[in-house]
């Protein structure tokens, strides 16, 4: 199975820039959610950390943030 795949993917030009592409937007990503969370207040992680507890009718009142 895997030697059918690789026979394909050997003929198709190119195709050797979707995996640096794929791991360029992977890490971007993954860079962004490491930066978004170091810059999260103590306010905010505390509102994230009460969400699983919530009832289906709760609402978060975001409004009492101070940054």
């Amino acid at each position: 199975m895997l030697r059918y795949i690789k026979h394909n993917m050997s003929e198709i030009v190119g195709i050797e820039i979707f995996p640096i592409i794929s791991l360029l937007i992977f890490t971007i990503f993954f860079a962004g959610v490491l930066w978004r969370m170091y810059k999260m207040t103590k306010t905010e992680t505390d509102i994230y950390g009460q969400i699983p507890l919530l009832e289906d009718d709760e609402v978060i009142d975001t409004n009492d943030t101070k940054d």
